[in-house]
Parts: C-alpha cells; structure tokens; sequence
C-alpha cells in the first residue's frame, strides 16, 4: 500500500527535477558538452514524468481526496499566510502529465534538433527552467504560487524566444511578447490584490469557499473575475493580445511546440478552469469569455488561410485553438475546455515538430511556396503530419474529432448561432491545414538546389509517440453515444465544478456528427481539388491578390493599426522627452549639480593652506562672530 508519507516525497521531487536539471546544465554549460546537456536535461523531465503517472494511479480513484503538500512557511504578515504548499488534484494531475509527458518528448527531439547549435546547454537551461516554473504553476495550492509561476514561464518565454538574440527581429518578437503579456499580468495581479481584501486569503480551497457565500453576480465576484481574464486574455492570445504568439515563432521550433503549442499558452485556460466556482458566479464574465474565444477562432483562423510561413500557419492556428478552449470556459464547459488543452498538446506539439522536421530538411526554409513532393523524402514526419491533420481537422477517430466535437455540442446546447460561427470556424480549420499538407509534401520540389533527408532517429521516434498519442487520446473520454462513460469529463469535474448541462438526445448528437462530417468532407474535396489535382501555389506576396485576399494576407493590418495606434505615439512621445526634457532640463540640470560642487570645492580649497596662523584667526573670528550673534540676535 502506497502510504501518503511517500506521495508526498514523490509530489516534491516532481518540480525539483526539472530545476536541478536547470542548475546542473546552466551552472556547466561552459563544460558540459551539448548532448551530454541533452541528456541531463530531457532525463530530468522524463523522471518527473515517471513520478507524474505514478502519482495518477495512486489518486485517480474516484473519491480520492486531493492530496496537499506543505513544503514550509512561506509569507506570514498581517492577515496574509501563504504555505508554499502544492495541490494534487485531477486537474493537476492531468496538466502535470501534459507538462512533462509531451515536454520530455520535445527534451528528446531537441538533442537531434539543436545539436549544431553554439548554445545548446543554455538552451536546455532555459527548457529545464520553463518546465520548472510551469509545474508550479499547475501544482501551487494558491494564487500567489500560481503567480510565480505564471511570471517564471512568460520569463523563459522571453529568453527562448530571443535564444538567436543575434537576430534583431527575433529580439523585437520576444520584446513583443514580454509586453504584451505584462499587460494580462498587471490584470491578473490586480485580481489576486482584489481577491485577497475581499476573502482575507489566497489559498483556493479558502478562496472558493468564502465565495460560495457570495451572490450569483455580486459586482465584487464579477471586477475579480474580469481582471483574472485580462490575464489568461494576454498569456494566452486571445482578442487583443493575441498578436505576440505568431511573432513568437522566432524561436527555436521545439519552444514553439513546448511554450507556444502545449504547455504555456494553455496557462490561461488552466487558471479558469481552476478559478470555476468564481467563475460560475460572474455569468457577464462568462459571456465576455464566450464572445472572446468565438471571435479569436474565427479571425485566426481566417488570417491563417493566406500565411505562406508554415509555422505561422500552426501559430495562428494554435490561436484559433485557444479560441475554441476559452469558448467552452464561457459556456461553464471546464472540463470540456481541458480535454481540448490535453488533446491540442498532442496533435499541436506534433504538427510543430513535424513542421520543425521539414525546417531541418530544407536547410531551414520556412516559405511553404518553395518545398512540395516531401512525402517520399520524409515519409515518417508526411505520415505523422498526416495524422496531426486529421485530428486538428476533427476527423474520427482521430483525437481533436472527440474534443471539438464535443465543444460544437456545448455550443448547439446554448444557441444555434454560436453552434453555426463555431462550426464555421472547424471548416476553415480543415482548409488550411489540409493547404498546408497537400503544399508542402505533395507535387514537386520547388528548391533545386536543396537536398531534402529524413530527420535522425532521436526526431523522429517522438513524432511517431505523438502520433499515436493524437491517435487514441480521444478515448480517454468516450461519450455515451459510443458507448462510453465520458470518463475524462468525470475524473476533471471534482477539480473544476463545470456547469451541469443535459446531454443531447443521441439523434442529435448523431445528426450533429454527420452534418460536421459532410461539410468537412466537403472542404477536403474543395482543398484535395485546389492544392493537389489543379497544383495551385499559394502566391509569394499580395501583389496579385484580390482586396480581401490581401487583407488576410497582411493578417487584416492588426500589427500595423497596434504600431499606428499605440508605438508611434509612445516613440513620439519618448523622442520628445528625450530632446526637451532629458537634454534641456535634466542634463543641464544634474551637470550645473556637478559643476556647482566643483566650484564649491575650488573655493573652499583657497582657505586650506596648511598655514597654522591663519587657522588660529579664523578660529578666533568664528568665536567672535558667534558671541556677536548671541548677543544681538
């Protein structure tokens, strides 16, 4: 029998791992050679994820009660106790098995991936690092420990974003996105203040316990709420902060699929879902949610119908992902939210390291306008792009079919219009991501000069575990429509507390599926007839494009209206302070400072002469002086 003395010993060892993988390859990285770094660093996290399971098997029965950890006292002033403690818990559990699971798997593929690379060890530092700070995100029992760790991964975000710093628009790209989510930050961390003066307390089992006294809408629930969403709204790239993750493929492509696909972008949704029973008494904050991930699926995803960049396509499709997540959260659907974030991370991290795969073949082109006929090249990352395809797609049986579909019926549920723009949003998920397959592995090479190879054995096994997973990850939650319990759905709902619904009548459900299925059969053939038997390029550059087809293009000129509206005037205004305020006041100002004491200290210098009777008169004029002034005044 497994006793709590020892789950406990594991939970810790689960975050230390990882952080002394960090220690070890960053405090050596000028000794350690990179594959030995490698080795360290992805050994590090598949222990953690060794722990990981064993701690799900010993907590997944039913009943089980969360099990919290207390390492020791951390912050005790006034009303404020903070434990650093950790929360084991299904949701935890789930998010702990994603974070090192599918980041052990990217540890691996890195060593074949950046194995030229000058900086390997700091690279696997800074993995080491993020995968720290994003375990005690989803492990931490409290706000405040959440919040470290949510500042812990957008820091290594910044740092491996910019990893080829040499690069000015790499630099620009990490710049970018450490504002635009210290925007969602300030939110998020004026929540916590909010929350703490309204319930004296941080903890989330004190927190949503003093809330469930609270009125459905009280103002007070509805401000906290608000101001937590500003938050997931910035860490995970949503309408309007959402503009830094297409930008953010400036990093190397395993943090594209680590960060930016599976673990941090998902934070935000984490962090509601967690948040449930606040969330369910904010019914405008739910809504406000629910237009938000509606409105940055659909506009992702059509902006991603003329990208020519392949890991900007899966970037702005991982937004349209988000979307869908953050659409399910404002229809109180958390678990249903979460079973997308576990099955995104497995055909997402794959459609990346795929992506990554062909970048290594092509001697790092990125343009999908000049590969084409890979599929015999490459014939482990085509079939396991392939796979990812259709389970993004949300074709069955593949994984992302259960989770999206699953979605769609949350949508029909509340309203047949948000069935339809969510529906809406799937098919042109299906179109550009069959654009993207049939483009870059099908028809011939449109690079000569490049010789493409399939990738080493240490990137490939990955891709082919990842397949699989995205595979059969959708049987973890089998409806009852297929015979199943929805086992996924009630492992997640102690954790998350999603609003109850009542099921669909199965002819619903079913005429559901087929109408999805024949529109998606629909879009395949218009893609399958475009790219494939007519061989149509996409265009290089919008010159001969139509209007709206150069709209997309330039990603409807978001970045350009943000530069217009808000760079300019601050490059305007710092430009001005620098000239009128900086170089006419304040450098004139500090430099007369320093040239006033200098004076002072010539002159004083006159009067010390080393002449002992002028010191003795001086002395005896002070005296004199002095009585005067006494006397007189």
């Amino acid at each position: 029998m497994v006793t709590d003395s020892y789950l406990k010993a594991l939970v810790w060892l689960v975050p230390l791992l990882p952080l002394a993988g960090f220690l070890i390859t960053g405090l050596g990285r000028k000794r350690l050679k990179g594959h030995i770094a490698g080795i360290l660093a992805s050994t590090a996290v598949v222990i953690s994820f060794v722990l990981s399971v064993i701690l799900f098997f010993s907590l997944r029965k039913p009943g089980t009660e969360p099990l919290t950890v207390t390492l020791f006292s951390w912050i005790t002033t006034g009303e404020l106790s903070v434990p650093f403690a950790f929360l084991i818990d299904p949701l935890s559990l789930t998010m702990m098995l994603i974070v090192t699971g599918v980041g052990a798997l990217i540890h691996i593929y890195s060593i074949g991936y950046m194995h030229h690379d000058e900086r390997v060890n700091t690279f696997f530092a800074q993995m080491n690092l993020f995968t720290f700070s994003m375990l005690l995100l989803v492990m931490g029992s409290g706000y405040l420990l959440l919040f470290i760790g949510w500042e812990g991964v957008g820091l290594c975000s910044y740092l491996l974003i910019g990893f080829w710093f040499k690069n000015p628009d790499y630099n620009y790209a990490a710049r970018k996105a450490f504002v635009m989510n210290r925007i969602g930050d300030l939110g998020f961390l004026l929540g916590i203040i909010l929350m703490f003066f309204t319930f004296h307390s941080l903890s989330f089992s004190e927190v949503f316990g003093k809330a469930a006294t609270f009125d459905k809408g009280a103002p007070v629930i509805t401000a906290i709420t608000l101001l937590l969403l500003v938050g997931a709204v910035g860490k995970s790239a949503q309408i309007p902060l959402f503009t830094w993750l297409p930008d953010a493929m400036a990093g190397p492509t395993p943090v594209s699929a680590l960060i930016h696909a599976a673990t941090m972008v998902t934070a935000g949704i984490y962090m509601i879902a967690r948040s449930g029973v606040l969330f369910n008494l904010a019914p405008v904050t739910l809504t406000v949610i629910m237009v938000l991930g509606l409105a940055t699926a659909i506009l992702a995803a059509i902006i991603a119908l003329k990208q020519n960049d392949i890991k900007k396509v899966l970037a702005y499709s991982t937004v349209s992902q988000l979307g869908y997540m953050f659409l399910a959260l404002g229809l109180g659907a958390y678990s249903a939210a979460v079973f997308h974030v576990t099955t995104h991370a497995f055909f997402k991290a794959l459609l990346f390291l795929g992506a990554g795969s062909v970048i290594h073949a092509m001697g790092g082109e990125q343009d999908i306008t000049r590969m084409g006929g890979l599929k015999t090249k490459l014939p482990v990352t085509f079939l396991t792009f392939a796979i990812a395809t259709l389970a993004i797609s949300g074709i069955p049986p593949f994984s992302g079919f259960f989770s999206k579909d699953l979605i769609l019926a949350k949508a029909f549920e509340h309203n047949l219009v948000l069935y339809v723009f969510a529906l809406g949003g799937a098919l042109l998920t299906c179109f550009y991501m069959f654009r993207l397959l049939f483009v870059v592995f099908f028809g011939n090479l449109r690079s000569p000069e490049v010789h493409p190879h399939e990738s080493p054995r240490i990137m490939t096994i990955p891709l082919m575990i990842l397949a699989v997973l995205a595979t059969v990850g959708g049987f973890l939650n089998m409806p009852s429509l297929l015979g199943g319990h929805s086992g996924f759905l009630a492992f997640l709902q102690p954790s998350t507390q999603s609003l109850e619904t009542g099921e669909l009548a199965h002819s619903t459900e079913w005429g559901l599926i087929f109408l999805s299925l024949a529109l998606l059969g629909t879009v395949f053939w218009i893609a399958w007839r475009k790219f494939l038997k007519q061989k149509h390029i996409p265009e290089k550059d919008d010159h001969t494009l139509n209007l709206a087809g150069k709209i997309v293009y330039q990603k409807l000129y978001i970045d350009q209206i943000y530069a217009f509206l808000l760079e300019k005037p601050y490059s305007w205004l710092s430009s001005f302070l620098f000239r009128k305020v900086e170089n006419q006041l304040l450098d004139p100002l500090v430099d007369g400072v320093g040239h006033l004491t200098s004076e002072l200290g010539t002159l004083t210098r006159r009067f010390q002469r080393g002449n002992l009777s002028f010191y003795l008169f001086a002395m005896v004029a002070g005296i004199l002086l002095f009585i005067v002034f006494i006397l007189f005044v």
